[in-house]
């Protein structure tokens, strides 16, 4: 049962429908990626995302040929691209994502407590202050799941000032995923709680300083897990591909690894994450 609560809580990445269905690997010369058409900063249909970065430097060192199929990141996702045998690869899944054969991670984050800059730094959801302030959270879908720290908010009684932001957004929007950290920007919450790589790269664009700190493990609640390894998923019988993008994530670390500074991924150290 946590097993499962916690795949749900991490949809917003992969949605965990996938249903093992025999398939060859990718076609000679040709990297197929999935991917949400309108998801930044991961993903987007004109290319600016960082997932699509990584999916490029990848691909061209497999000397491969990138082609994605595009699908919002919705419940199906899974189901309805790889399961389909419309894509070979999904770039940025959990790490530890059973129903995909997931390499290791290209890199590792957590929930970020973002702030002003300008204000006292909350480190923990045992900081006094969280019981005052306006905070602002991630919920999953339409039918709005709880995230991690929701559930270590309300663990807490941190229920009445709390203001929810779905992960998936507004889908007519060009930046589906920001209002969560425009809230705090322009002043409609006093702290969001929000997955590092939207914290990261939204922050950098907002008209006032911003300031992320990392939230780690829970110890009253070690169940819910505040930091994620992220790799590149294919499915469990293309281990020829999977070998094949491995060895890409290796040779080309330095280039991934400046891709995601440039997104302003906030990173955190291997020892901070239970992962395969």
């Amino acid at each position: 049962m946590r097993s499962n609560f916690r795949d749900r809580a991490f949809c917003s990445l992969a949605v965990l429908l996938l249903m093992a269905t025999p398939r060859p690997a990718a076609a000679a010369g040709t990297m197929r990626v999935c991917a949400d058409p309108n998801n930044l900063p991961y993903s987007k249909k004109d290319g600016s995302g960082f997932e699509n970065k990584i999916a490029e430097i990848l691909a061209d060192e497999m000397g491969a040929k990138l082609q994605y199929y595009w699908l919002p990141q919705r419940r199906g996702f899974m189901r309805e691209t790889i399961n389909a045998g419309r894509c070979d690869v999904v770039m940025g899944v959990p790490s530890a994502m059973r129903s995909l054969e997931t390499t290791r991670p290209y890199y590792r984050s957590s929930y970020v407590f973002l702030q002003r800059k300008d204000e006292p730094t909350i480190r923990t959801y045992d900081d006094p202050a969280l019981k005052k302030l306006k905070i602002g959270v991630q919920l999953i879908g339409e039918d709005g799941l709880n995230t991690p720290p929701v559930h270590d908010l309300g663990s807490r009684g941190i229920v009445e000032n709390v203001e929810g932001y779905l992960v998936y957004g507004d889908t007519e929007s060009k930046t589906p995923l920001s209002p969560v950290v425009d809230a705090v920007a322009n002043g409609d919450v006093d702290v969001s709680i929000v997955w590092g790589p939207i914290a990261g790269y939204y922050a950098m664009h907002e008209p006032v300083p911003l300031k992320l700190t990392p939230v780690l493990i829970d110890p009253t609640q070690p169940v819910l897990q505040m930091a994620y390894g992220i790799s590149v998923g294919t499915r469990h019988t293309d281990m020829d591909l999977y070998n094949d993008l491995s060895q890409a994530l290796r040779e080309r670390k330095d280039e991934i690894d400046a891709v995601l500074a440039d997104y302003g991924v906030p990173r955190i150290d291997k020892s901070s994450i239970s992962e395969k």
